[in-house]
């Protein structure tokens, strides 16, 4: 074993390699070495011995200080219980040894103080606590009050830091003694103000203090020197960061988690607020750094953010903070306006919800009340839509930008477009239409003449439009005729043609009931077919235009079938022009289904026929071909077209035309089924447009149905295709609870789940094969709520508890959740009324099962399973609970027991089980659900820990071959 001088060696070695050796595979190596060694327990020493060390360089130094800030985080409890005199009196020798530089390694000095003063009783610091400890030696030690300044400014943040492994317990008596030492550390900081090149970092540590805790009457910090140091410094270059830092947490401080009443709160926001306002004129000041510009513009945000309940009644104090928040709203950096945009949004919603104003009585002044604060607040949301609307325009370079910066320019119409949204909220959609109106007609009127046309602000204009397409009634007859009229005059620039169908698509309700006159929809036709040539992008919102106009205007398109069918053929055949992908394609696919919906009988099947025509044609010759060929050809040859009928069965709402179309195609599908079943992808899509067909046919599919279920049946065993359980899901919901049904979905569901309880016999299967789990377990889920009695009483069912069992643990989301939402179902049906003839059949699988999945469940909690899944673990323990109380919260106990009391005390045992026993004894799930919070915490607060619990539990060590 190497000595610790070796070791010390070793590091130094390792990390020059990784920082500058020329050789990515031994900087790998290094990095993997150097990982390893900071979870061992010699860590502690090496890293310690190499801070005091004169001779370490700098990447030596913070490598070390990062690593002793994570042992004392996360593996405090490795050492004995003397250690932690000697290791506070180190980190205290390397906090003063650092004061003079290095920054870096005395925030990682400060933090492993902090959070050793999170896992160490308050008592063992001296009287006080830490804070007084760091009292006497700031009085012992004036010289180092740089690192001991550091150090208060991150007490504070570390109390709610979960990097650290303490037991929640002590980290609610932490969070106790800092705020009870307030007072002391606002003193402290109070006597460093006169220490000028002290003053950021006062300031920086009072702002740490103040999201502690409200501790601090609003009447005390109004005077207190330490807020009136911050105030003052909003008018210095040098500590303007800082001050608007401690500013914007006194502002919070006046509203959030405050018991008493605003008007306590008052002499402080009078303080504050004055202050804030006067800095207003330096919003528009060129001179002023646009950093600082930034940290002013922040602060009327949070103003406004925190007082927006105020702000909404719209008295003169208030307008004059939205006449503030407008100047940054209009500022031309996007950073800086965008501050302001969740203010409107808030604002938006107090204006227009009802609760806002109960205050005022009865209904009539209610609503004259809402009435008064909109037309207050008119005039700056028409300002706010003027101010944003430029935002959208493309840039001149878009093309030049680098994809990270046209993802952002994306992103920001998205938010603008929310802004919109707030806006047209609170003034009506009209009267934002009429005004975005004016917009693009000045754009069309700035556009040159010389045929150069600048697109980019009738683009912008357009967009925002559609923005607020909801918003605009159908009755509206001033604006939206000039616009659709206005759209085939427009330039035939690619991004704005792809804007002017997106337009189309999001007006289509409009459209539908435009008058006959105007011809509107042969126009925005010409307009989409026009798209669909232009360019992809132009072409894939012309796709998706034509599926919401076909979808408002199905009736109207029913009279112009044959143009319909024309763009939809040379869509699908790929001539044309068109530059409409496959998968774009599906949008016409689904437009032209929803319209054969709309037509008489008759003339429904001939256009099914017509529809189905160019994705039935290739399969049929396909398979005409035979086995070989069929079983050769690419996957995706016959998927594209599959899929195609798939969407047609899904959106063809008409059950007797659709099952007609599958009897007839049914020779070609069962081809496929049988040549390529060994095929995912092929299965997943045929599958997938089967289970549409079954959806919308219901009883209508007749013998077809039959035929589907007997191929799943035979090919299942053989090929392990998942889309047969999903599929036999829809089949289950829909026909589940049919007497008629009963014997052949018995057959269905023996065959299928006992071909995969074979499958799934070992935690590894599941990881191998998570989509068999996640589709058996969701079909499980349907058998219990759709066919109960067929699935309870099945010979499988025991076999299927055991495989959920088994599988409880797998990693996979989606897989876990289906099993734990198939226990959490079991249980619920037989806790039913409806269920209550099933419970029989449930206690005797469940019971000589219950103590060994009490043990998952808590195993799950405590570290077996990441902790996105606790909800649904959560939910089963609570529906088993429900089910056997007192037989659970005895397994419970076994389980319990199981865990070392080194890892878990017995407190913290009997918090769990007595929040357990209160929820089986009647007693809602807030408790327990605080109580499995906390278990699974303890028991995951390092990676030693778990490994503890889980061996102790041994999630996947089940021997259930033994319960019969």
């Amino acid at each position: 074993m190497n000595s610790s001088i070796d070791l010390q060696n070793t590091v130094k070695e390792a990390l020059g390699v990784l920082y500058h050796h020329p050789d990515d595979v031994l900087r790998s190596r290094a990095d993997h070495w150097l990982q390893d060694f900071q979870r061992t327990i010699d860590a502690w020493q090496v890293s310690d011995n190499l801070l005091h060390d004169a001779s370490s360089n700098v990447e030596t130094l913070i490598f070390c200080s990062q690593t002793l800030r994570s042992k004392v985080q996360r593996d405090f409890e490795e050492l004995p219980p003397d250690a932690f005199g000697p290791l506070r009196d180190s980190l205290f020798g390397l906090l003063k040894k650092f004061n003079k530089g290095l920054p870096k390694v005395i925030t990682q000095i400060a933090i492993a103080i902090a959070a050793l003063a999170v896992h160490v009783p308050v008592e063992k610091w001296g009287g006080g606590g830490i804070v007084n400890w760091l009292n006497d030696g700031m009085k012992s030690h004036p010289e180092c009050i740089p690192s001991f300044l550091e150090l208060l400014a991150v007490l504070p943040q570390e109390a709610h830091s979960y990097k650290i492994a303490a037991r929640p317990e002590r980290r609610r008596q932490f969070e106790k003694e800092l705020i009870s030492s307030i007072e002391v550390a606002f003193s402290l900081l109070t006597g460093c103000l006169s220490f000028e090149e002290l003053k950021e970092q006062v300031l920086d540590a009072f702002a740490s203090w103040l999201r502690l805790g409200h501790v601090i009457s609003a009447s005390t910090l109004a005077s207190h020197p330490l807020v009136h140091a911050g105030l003052s410094c909003l008018g210095s270059e040098q500590y303007l960061e800082a001050a608007v830092n401690v500013i914007s947490e006194l502002i919070h401080y006046t509203v959030v988690g405050n018991s008493g009443s605003l008007a306590e709160q008052m002499p402080l926001i009078h303080v504050l607020v004055p202050r804030v306002m006067s800095l207003k004129d330096q919003l528009r000041d060129s001179s002023k750094d646009e950093e600082d510009v930034k940290a002013i513009a922040r602060l009327f945000a949070d103003m406004g953010d925190s007082y927006v309940d105020i702000i909404a009644t719209g008295s003169d104090e208030s307008m004059l903070i939205v006449q503030a928040l407008l100047e940054v709203a209009s500022h031309p950096e996007y950073d800086i306006s965008s501050m302001t945009y969740n203010f409107w949004h808030r604002l938006r919603l107090n204006l227009n919800q009802r609760d806002s104003h109960l205050s005022y009585g009865s209904e009539v002044a209610i609503e004259t009340e809402r009435n008064r604060r909109l037309k207050c607040f008119q005039q700056p949301f028409e300002l706010l839509v003027s101010m944003v609307a430029f935002r959208v325009e493309y840039p001149q370079d878009y093309q030049c930008l680098s994809e990270e910066d046209q993802k952002d320019f994306k992103q920001t119409r998205v938010v603008v477009s929310d802004v919109l949204v707030d806006a047209t909220a609170v003034l009506g959609g009209e009267l934002v239409l009429k005004s975005l109106f004016m917009k693009l007609l000045q754009a069309l009127e700035n556009a040159p003449s010389d045929g150069s046309s600048k697109w980019q602000p009738i683009e912008a204009a357009l967009f925002c439009m559609q923005s607020i397409a909801q918003f605009i009634p159908s009755s509206e007859a001033e604006i939206m005729p000039r616009v659709i009229s206005l759209l085939p005059k427009l330039p035939h620039q690619p991004r704005l043609l792809h804007t002017v169908c997106s337009t189309i698509g999001a007006f289509s309700k409009w459209i539908s009931t435009a008058p006959a006159e105007l011809s509107v929809l042969a126009t925005v036709v010409d307009i989409l077919t026009r798209g669909m040539s232009t360019s992809e992008d132009s072409a894939t919102a012309a796709a998706v235009a034509f599926k919401y106009l076909c979808e408002d205007c199905s009736k109207m398109f029913c009279e112009s079938l044959d143009g319909l069918f024309q763009i939809y053929h040379i869509a699908i055949s790929g001539e044309g022009g068109y530059k409409i992908s496959v998968d774009d394609s599906m949008h016409l696919v689904e437009a032209l289904s929803v319209v054969i919906t709309e037509l008489p009988l008759e003339h429904a099947r001939k256009a099914m026929e017509l529809v189905c025509l160019p994705a039935i044609t290739p399969l049929q010759d396909i398979t005409k071909l035979g086995g070989a060929s069929l079983r050769e050809i690419p996957a995706r040859q016959l998927t594209v077209h599959i899929d195609r009928l798939g969407c047609i069965f899904r959106n063809v709402n008409l059950p007797e035309v659709v099952a007609d179309v599958i009897l007839q195609f049914w020779p070609i599908f069962k081809a496929i089924f049988d040549h390529r079943a060994w095929d995912m992808r092929t299965m997943e899509s045929l599958c997938r447009a089967c289970k549409y067909a079954v959806r919308t046919c219901e009883s209508h599919m007749g013998v077809t149905i039959g035929a589907i279920l007997e191929e799943i049946q035979v090919l299942y065993p053989q090929y392990n295709q998942p889309g047969f359980l999903y599929l036999s899901s829809e089949v289950i919901k829909l026909f589940g609870s049919e007497p008629t049904c009963s014997k052949f979905l018995e057959s269905l569901i023996a065959t299928l789940f006992n071909h995969t309880t074979k499958l799934l016999t070992r935690i590894q299967d599941f990881t191998i094969r998570p989509d068999i789990a996640d589709d058996c377990f969701l079909l499980a889920s349907r058998c219990i709520r759709y066919c109960p009695d067929l699935f309870c009483t099945s010979s499988v069912f025991p076999s299927l508890v055991d495989c959920a069992m088994i599988g409880i643990t797998v990693q996979h989301r989606e897989a876990c959740k289906s099993i734990l939402t198939f226990l959490a179902d079991m249980f619920n049906r037989a806790s039913s009324a409806a269920g209550e003839k099933h419970r029989p059949i449930v206690d005797k699988v469940v019971l000589p099962r219950g103590a060994t999945l009490t043990r998952l469940l808590i195993a799950s909690f405590t570290g077996a399973l990441p902790p996105a899944r606790l909800e649904e673990v959560f939910y089963v323990l609570l529906s088993f609970t429900r089910m056997y109380g007192p037989r659970v919260l005895e397994w419970a106990k076994e389980t319990i027991s199981l865990i070392p009391l080194t890892v878990m005390t017995e407190a913290e045992r009997m918090s769990f089980i007595n929040a357990l026993s209160d929820f089986a004894a009647g007693s809602d799930g807030t408790a327990l659900r605080n109580s499995l919070e906390e278990l699974s915490y303890v028991c995951r607060r390092n990676r030693t820990v778990q490994d503890i619990v889980q061996n102790a539990l041994r999630p996947l060590d089940l021997n259930l071959n033994a319960v019969s």
